[in-house]
């Protein structure tokens, strides 16, 4: 095997550390692959973990032990948060966006896939010490966040539906209050497969009104013996300020709109200011 030369290999060592976040590789495998020692694959590791911290591209953590390895995960840094969290609210703050019941359009928003990393990357950030065995969502505009969320996390995506797949097998199905101010009752569905008794749930979705939705899915994870470890959201309006479930993490807040210029106002929540 030709030899492979410095640059090289950490060009190639944090390629597969960040295509893979939170995912542990022992120090065996480097070494196997790169045809390198222990030590300097080590000392590889260090200077790629210098180098993230440097730029705030997150952080590898070395884990000692029988099951030990590097691993990398994508925190952020406050900094970083706040100004993503202030250049999102801004870019929501845009004439337009404004629409009927006293929602907020933000379709582009959450399809945007740099966007929908950044905020993915972040939710994650305060939840690995949780270990979560899955991230879960109600279809549809909730997906591209909490795939996000779970990709930093490197766990499966498990998706709530408004009814049940054939494809899916076998579904449990509830009802759940939806609806701010306009209560109704809707329908949710899960396919009996995609989460096993005792696994650790974290809930992810867009937006929050009353948290109606949100409960519903903590109320099916009751009905899988499944424990929640973590709820939270994109957005959240600031009312109604009681919500149906308790201890939600916002990343934006709606406090309403500005109706007359036709401008929802919109701001990071308090943990993030």
């Amino acid at each position: 095997m030709e030899k492979i030369k410095r640059s090289e290999r950490l060009g190639a060592m944090a390629r597969i550390l960040t295509e893979s976040p939170n995912r542990i590789h022992t120090l065996g495998e480097f070494c196997e692959l790169f045809g390198a020692a222990k030590s300097t694959v080590s000392e590889d590791i260090d200077l790629i973990d210098h180098s993230f911290a440097q730029f705030d591209l997150g952080c590898v953590e070395t884990l000692a032990g029988a099951a030990g390895g590097v691993r990398y995960r994508p925190v952020p840094s406050p900094a970083r948060v706040k100004r993503v969290l202030s250049e999102l609210s801004e870019r929501l703050q845009e004439p337009g966006r404004m629409l009927p019941g006293g929602f907020l359009y933000t379709s582009d928003v959450t399809s945007d896939a740099r966007t929908a990393q950044a905020l993915g990357e972040i939710l994650a950030a305060a939840y690995y010490e949780k270990q979560p065995d899955l991230v879960l969502t109600m279809e549809t505009k909730g997906i591209p966040i909490a795939l996000m969320t779970a990709r930093a996390l490197d766990v499966p995506l498990v998706i709530a539906r408004r009814d049940s797949r054939a494809y899916e097998g076998s579904a449990v199905k509830i009802n759940y209050i939806a609806g701010g101010g306009n209560e109704r009752i809707e329908t949710m569905a899960l396919a009996r497969r995609a989460v096993k008794a005792g696994q650790r749930a974290l809930i992810v979705d867009d937006f929050m009104k009353g948290g109606g939705t949100l409960q519903g899915m903590v109320d099916m994870m009751r009905e899988f013996q499944a424990e929640v470890v973590g709820v939270c959201v994109m957005i959240s309006t600031a009312q109604p300020e009681e919500k149906r479930v308790q201890g939600a993490r916002s990343l934006l807040v709606l406090d309403g709109f500005d109706r007359a210029n036709g401008r929802a106002n919109v701001r990071p929540a308090e943990e993030y200011r």
